[in-house]
């Protein structure tokens, strides 16, 4: 199985049986070939209780008819996959390749072809575990991640827009207790394992956070830029390290990352004080601890001009400079005598307005409280039931409040 998928499974703290099976193996002269991913869709319901402005805001609000409900068939939180690993060693190195790509289940339209598939993952990786391991290409960011991969609603939907049919995949807890680790060309290293210690560091591709216009989440306030490009004249800067135990029927991993951007904009962007430029950068810190049939998650992020949902969204005020954010989500699991994982999760995502801003729209908080079952019925083939509570805060008193649920299945090959 995909290495990413692997992280995924395990990482959610399911402990579902097809985190443990390998993908379709072809051996192939000096290569191994193994074809992985998954299939989930997911049928979900939404209820609606205000329709209020919150800038950044997540829990969704009554349409522009006023109806208060909602319904979409949709892939999750963790795409629908289907990737190409290759491995073989030479010359006493390790070379492995991924490819994938992830076509989601919805559709919009009469066509049936309003979400396009993505291609998350290309990069080829070398080393050895004497000195540690070499990748190169487009993979998960590395900061942030061990946040999604921790996440129980990876094989579920989560919460935030859930009900918006038309998307690739679902939120889960992005921007509820986290910020998007997203998808980055990348050149990282990664040591050897040193007794459960690992660390990796790398440099990102610098064009993370274009600006996606009014109402987007990964733009700066303020009229002037909407539309327009955040420019950055150096690599991203990221890098984790963290230590993973297991003893007799206890286990667990503790963690920490780190993020830093320089970040400019066009001298039109900010017509207050000029041509904006400015350092955005964050750190977090988590650990995973299972024992038995018991599992328990806390994390916990802060950072200054990143803002919250994705890196970079509404971290700066085109008046007032940077915006703090902060958040974080606990979890706790446990595996039921059917088998059934049961989890419980609360996160809550924070933004702060700058020195001096005054108040706005803007979304101060992103709150979300979720109930799941996951239960195992075959080897490969998971069904998922999940409720979802979200609420989200402007810093001018404006909230909007929704619930979901949904029913659906992931299987894993």
């Amino acid at each position: 199985m995909n290495k990413n998928i692997k992280l995924a499974v395990a990482g959610a703290v399911l402990a579902l049986s097809a985190s443990a099976n390998a993908g379709i193996i072809i051996p192939a002269g000096e290569w191994t070939l193994d074809i992985n991913g998954n299939v989930n869709a997911f049928a979900s319901w939404h209820k609606a209780d205000h329709a209020a402005t919150v800038t950044g805001g997540l829990a969704t609000g009554k349409d522009r008819t006023g109806e208060d409900q909602g319904q979409n068939i949709n892939t999750g939180l963790l795409p629908s996959w289907l990737g190409f690993t290759g491995t073989t060693r030479q010359n006493d190195t390790d070379v492995t390749f991924n490819i994938s790509m992830q076509p989601g289940v919805s559709s919009n339209g009469s066509t049936g072809d309003f979400a396009s598939p993505a291609f998350r993952t290309s990069y080829v990786s070398f080393g050895d575990k004497s000195w540690g391991s070499i990748k190169l290409g487009k993979d998960i960011g590395i900061f942030a991640s061990d946040a999604i991969l921790s996440d129980m609603t990876l094989l579920g939907v989560g919460g935030g827009l859930a009900a918006q049919s038309g998307a690739n995949t679902t939120l889960g807890g992005i921007g509820s207790g986290y910020i998007y680790a997203a998808w980055k060309g990348q050149v990282a290293y990664t040591t050897p394992n040193f007794n459960g210690f690992q660390a990796t560091v790398g440099i990102t591709n610098p064009n993370q956070g274009t600006d996606v216009g009014t109402g987007g989440l990964a733009g700066i306030e303020g009229g002037a830029l909407y539309g327009a490009n955040l420019n950055q004249d150096r690599f991203g800067l990221e890098g984790k390290a963290s230590y993973a135990f297991n003893a007799d029927n206890f286990s667990g991993k503790i963690w920490v990352s780190g993020v830093s951007n320089k970040v400019k904009g066009t001298a039109t962007s900010n017509a207050t004080s000029g041509a904006l430029e400015y350092t955005a950068q964050a750190a977090d810190i988590g650990a995973n601890i299972n024992a038995g049939n018991a599992g328990l998650t806390a994390y916990y992020y802060t950072g200054e001009g990143v803002g919250t949902t994705v890196l970079l969204g509404n971290g700066y005020s085109n008046a007032n400079g940077k915006r703090d954010s902060d958040g974080g989500y606990v979890q706790a699991t446990y595996v039921l005598p059917t088998k059934t994982k049961f989890g419980v999760a609360f996160g809550r995502s924070n933004l702060d307005r700058a020195n001096g801003e005054g108040t706005s729209a803007l979304v101060k908080s992103n709150e979300r409280l979720t109930v799941g079952l996951y239960h195992p019925l075959t080897k490969h083939l998971n069904l998922v039931a999940e409720y979802n509570d979200m609420e989200s805060k402007a810093h001018d008193g404006a909230k909007n409040t929704a619930a979901s649920g949904s029913l659906g299945a992931i299987l894993f090959f």
